[in-house]
């Protein structure tokens, strides 16, 4: 956990909620009769919330800082999301990058938070020979393996034990009973990828994700239409004749595509292969109800429909 402190307060997008931001600088508050910590954590990521959430039990309630949905690749924060952020005692993020959007926000938020990175600890993974990868970036969606997430579930807990010493024993106890939780989620997912003859376990998508997902299970990246980790740039001419070559020659079964993108692009390739698009995946946000609406509900929505898909 990090401590971050701004004194500027002004930026021209969010001037005034900056300004009355900074007037208002929230200071930690006293636990409450009922229980609670008094703490006002926002995690940035809705999985995240979550995850964090499971952690802090009864003691706080975490707010997630994007909406439902929501791409954290291009999200820009909007003057209420300053306030969200001014207002809240404990900041919890993914970190390793994929929140570009943080030091603007906090700059303009001002005063002094602890920060969680949630990923601290984890080193980005490597691609394996024979993925398709620009090479230039690393891909850090370590939370689409849930033993990555014991240690999102570790640096939470103690972030939260630090803010709030006298939840202790609460946080160390939620923590084991979600981290129970994971380890069996992780056993499940190995049982139902399992289904799949190894030949096809051959792993398509809109954009580079599914690299820890791959390593844990046994799976291989073959191709992603937009060969980065971020959604924002779009394929050459070239990549995209490179990536459909490449994908006949595997033999892919299944394109996969995140919740919400267009899939133009997918179903050229998907014509050009003979693979089949498969159900759009929630793997960046959680869902308004199901399929997807806590992070274990949406791994587990995340495996069957690839699983089904390949089988």
């Amino acid at each position: 956990m990090r401590r971050i402190l701004f004194s500027a307060c002004a930026t021209a997008a969010f001037a005034l909620v900056a300004v009355a931001a900074c007037a208002a600088t929230p200071t930690p508050t006293a636990p409450t009769a009922a229980g609670g910590s008094g703490l006002k954590v926002v995690a940035a990521e809705t999985f995240l919330a979550d995850i964090a959430q499971n952690v802090a039990g009864d003691r706080a309630t975490v707010q997630s800082l994007l909406p439902l949905g929501t791409d954290p690749h291009g999200f820009e924060p909007v003057p209420a999301d300053v306030v969200k952020v001014a207002d809240s005692n404990l900041l919890i993020v993914n970190g390793a990058g994929i929140e570009t959007f943080l030091d603007k926000l906090l700059s303009n938020a001002g005063g002094q938070r602890p920060v969680v990175t949630a990923s601290a600890g984890l080193q980005p993974r490597t691609p394996k020979a024979g993925e398709v990868a620009d090479g230039e970036e690393a891909d850090l969606h370590f939370w689409l393996d849930p033993n990555n997430v014991i240690a999102y579930v570790q640096n939470i807990r103690d972030g939260l034990t630090k803010a709030d010493p006298a939840g202790a024993a609460t946080y160390a106890a939620n923590a084991d009973a979600y981290i129970k939780k994971l380890q069996d989620l992780d056993e499940w997912i190995k049982e139902q990828v399992a289904q799949i003859p190894a030949a096809q376990r051959l792993l398509v998508t809109n954009h580079e994700a599914l690299g820890y997902f791959a390593d844990r299970y046994g799976l291989m990246v073959a191709g992603s239409i937009f060969q980065s980790v971020s959604t924002a740039a779009s394929p050459s001419a070239q990549e995209f004749a490179q990536l459909i070559d490449h994908l006949k020659q595997t033999g892919a079964k299944a394109i996969f595509l995140e919740a919400g993108f267009n899939q133009q692009l997918a179903s050229q390739v998907a014509r050009e292969t003979g693979a089949k698009i498969g159900p759009q995946l929630y793997t960046d946000s959680l869902s308004r109800g199901a399929p997807a609406a806590t992070y274990i509900d949406m791994m587990k929505y995340m495996v069957t429909s690839i699983v089904n898909a390949l089988k």
